[in-house]
């Protein structure tokens, strides 16, 4: 029986993965063996590439602002060129920009969709091409529940993610027949920094848990395994889903 979990030979392309879910999957390829390019607008992502290292693991860093369509231009022949190959990309990099919809910036709008829907399309055709030449590869979109539910309050973000669901569909349709495998994951709220004042209060904590059927939010090890699952070989017949990991919240 083949390794499931055994990554080795692969190269993959974590944007966004210097901090949060992004990280944790970064770190999660290259221990089971994949060479990982990770692509952020920081200036360094020392913390990430030292843990990946610790593991024995290759990893780069190449700085990108995701937002400027000239920094987005060539990015995966660049990756390619570095490592000889490109295996998987998972399109993670983003944020949130919590406005009113009625009185949402259409400068931040413009931004908002820039870095979540146009560079995740970018990022996938030019991944994709490479792929083709190769006989295959996966690309993972990570979405986000407030595409099914509760997205008001978050219009450019949910808007986007919600685009995002169309896209894989849409990809996968086009390239599942090149072998190469295009879905989706949906995470909910999870304990990373970018929820650091909700998982720091008791009381809201408690709150935002109880209509969650498993009872807690997500931690970064719960994306772990459903991204494996997309990245590697079990999900070889796998087009075009989006595979939602909430804690049950979006199906309650």
């Amino acid at each position: 029986m083949d390794d499931y979990l055994d990554f080795s030979g692969k190269v993959a392309v974590v944007t966004g993965g210097r901090r949060g879910l992004g990280r944790a999957m970064a770190v999660a390829l290259a221990r089971h063996g994949a060479k990982v390019a990770i692509v952020s607008k920081s200036t360094e992502a020392n913390d990430a590439l030292g843990e990946i290292r610790a593991l024995g693991g290759e990893a780069a860093y190449i700085q990108s602002d995701l937002a400027r369509r000239d920094e987005r231009a060539g990015l995966m022949e660049k990756i390619r060129s570095r490592f000889g190959r490109l295996d998987i990309l998972i399109n993670n990099a983003g944020y949130l920009h919590c406005a009113p919809a009625l009185e949402y910036p259409l400068e931040q709008w413009d931004q908002d969709m820039s870095v979540l829907l146009d560079a995740a399309f970018e990022l996938s055709q030019q991944a994709g091409r490479i792929m083709v030449e190769q006989g295959g590869g996966k690309i993972i979109q990570i979405g986000s529940t407030a595409a099914f539910k509760e997205g008001a309050s978050l219009i450019a973000y949910a808007t986007a993610k919600s685009a995002l669901v169309g896209l894989t569909r849409s990809l996968a349709g086009a390239l599942a027949k090149h072998g190469i495998n295009v879905n989706a994951i949906a995470p909910g709220i999870f304990n990373t920094d970018i929820n650091e004042a909700l998982f720091s209060n008791p009381e809201a904590l408690a709150a935002r848990c109880k209509p969650i059927p498993s009872g807690r939010l997500g931690e970064v090890e719960d994306i772990i395994g459903p991204m494996l699952f997309l990245a590697g070989s079990m999900s070889e017949h796998v087009h075009g889903q989006t595979l939602i990991v909430d804690g049950g919240f979006t199906g309650s």
